[in-house]
């Protein structure tokens, strides 16, 4: 259990179907348990994994992972079905189907890591938001100083072109 960390986790985690979402055998593995044995004890409690909770992988889902990362091709090469993956919500839900001591505690690390990333990214907006503001508030202040350039330009009265220079130099 000790060697279950928030990057451990983090590097798990793909986003599908425009959900964070976890592979069955990763799941498996943090659980100490098979991949088969655990999609067993699923499908004898599909009730409590709807759609946004689990969902199987596409054949062209599978081949777009496979081909973008080469961790996720190792995971799910010699597999004879694709493999399922889990939102948040299923992840919890799994704690009740494997009721042993270290799925719950398993739970409890994977369902803070993605809390975790949930404010990182609310953070990054809030940042973000900061920086347009700032870029607005520049943008406004940059436009009133070459207003008033222009003005001042427009004003000031041309110098002669036959004027005397003043300094040093060959007179």
């Amino acid at each position: 259990m000790a060697s279950i960390t928030s990057a451990k986790i983090e590097k798990m985690i793909y986003i599908i179907r425009g959900h964070k979402v976890m592979l069955d055998s990763d799941l498996a593995k943090l659980y100490g348990v098979e991949t088969g044995i655990l999609n067993r004890q699923i499908k004898r409690n599909i009730e409590r994994f709807p759609s946004d909770f689990m969902f199987q992988l596409s054949k062209n889902e599978l081949n777009d992972l496979r081909e973008s990362d080469p961790i996720f091709q190792n995971a799910t090469h010699a597999r004879k079905y694709a493999p399922y993956v889990f939102t948040e919500y299923g992840i919890a839900a799994l704690s009740g189907v494997l009721g042993s001591k270290i799925a719950i505690k398993v739970n409890t690390s994977i369902i803070r890591t993605f809390v975790q990333m949930r404010k990182l990214l609310s953070e990054d907006q809030s940042l973000l938001q900061k920086i347009d503001e700032l870029e607005k508030g520049s943008n406004k202040l940059f436009q009133i100083v070459f207003e008033r350039l222009e003005r001042l330009d427009a004003n000031t009265p041309l110098l002669p072109t036959k004027r005397r220079k003043i300094g040093l130099g060959k007179g």
